[in-house]
């Protein structure tokens, strides 16, 4: 009969302070399996109710990719809940060199939340070039940029390259704007 000593008992999560609120705490990786595994679903779902023609069945078809990646998302979700479970835990970056003490810069977010949104609106109205440009222009302003004379050429570049890369050579269609006959 072995007695175990109070240096090597363990301590029972009550002890340890808040009782399910502390194993939830060791626990939070749980939430990522959550969100893996309702995204896996939500893909499996979709991917078994898509409507395919007859004329696009075969071995592979549309519906191939989604099956495989719902698939592998749930398996993820599982292996990382038996993990963590089983006492796994994610290890902070050592690379990042952020201060956590300073306050999150939401003025940078905002003009940034606002410049997607302005470039999703004008889209199809001026065409993906013209709020392409925007787009690249405004982010570059958001994220600090002050060159106001070499920007607007830059992101007018990137957002031309980027619709004749798309658009002619890999067939995606987007809108081209009051600049489609000239493109």
């Amino acid at each position: 009969m072995t007695t175990s000593t109070p240096e090597t008992a363990p301590t029972p999560p009550e002890e340890r302070g808040g009782g399910r609120r502390a194993w939830l705490r060791e626990h939070s990786e749980l939430g990522v399996c959550v969100m893996l595994l309702a995204l896996g679903a939500l893909v499996l779902t979709d991917a078994l109710t898509m409507d395919v023609e007859i004329a696009q069945r075969g071995p592979i078809g549309p519906k191939t990719v989604p099956i495989a990646v719902g698939i592998g998302l749930l398996v993820v979700a599982v292996i990382l809940a038996v993990d963590v479970l089983r006492g796994g835990r994610g290890e902070a970056e050592g690379g990042e060199d952020i201060d956590l003490s300073e306050p999150a810069d939401w003025r940078t977010v905002l003009l940034l939340a606002g410049v997607f949104l302005g470039a999703a609106v004008l889209i199809e109205p001026l065409g993906f070039p013209i709020a392409g440009a925007l787009l690249f222009w405004g982010a570059a302003y958001a994220l600090g940029s002050r060159h106001l004379d070499r920007d607007p050429l830059i992101a007018a570049g990137i957002s031309l390259i980027t619709y004749v890369v798309f658009n002619n050579l890999l067939g995606v269609p987007l809108p081209g704007g009051p600049l489609m006959g000239v493109l």
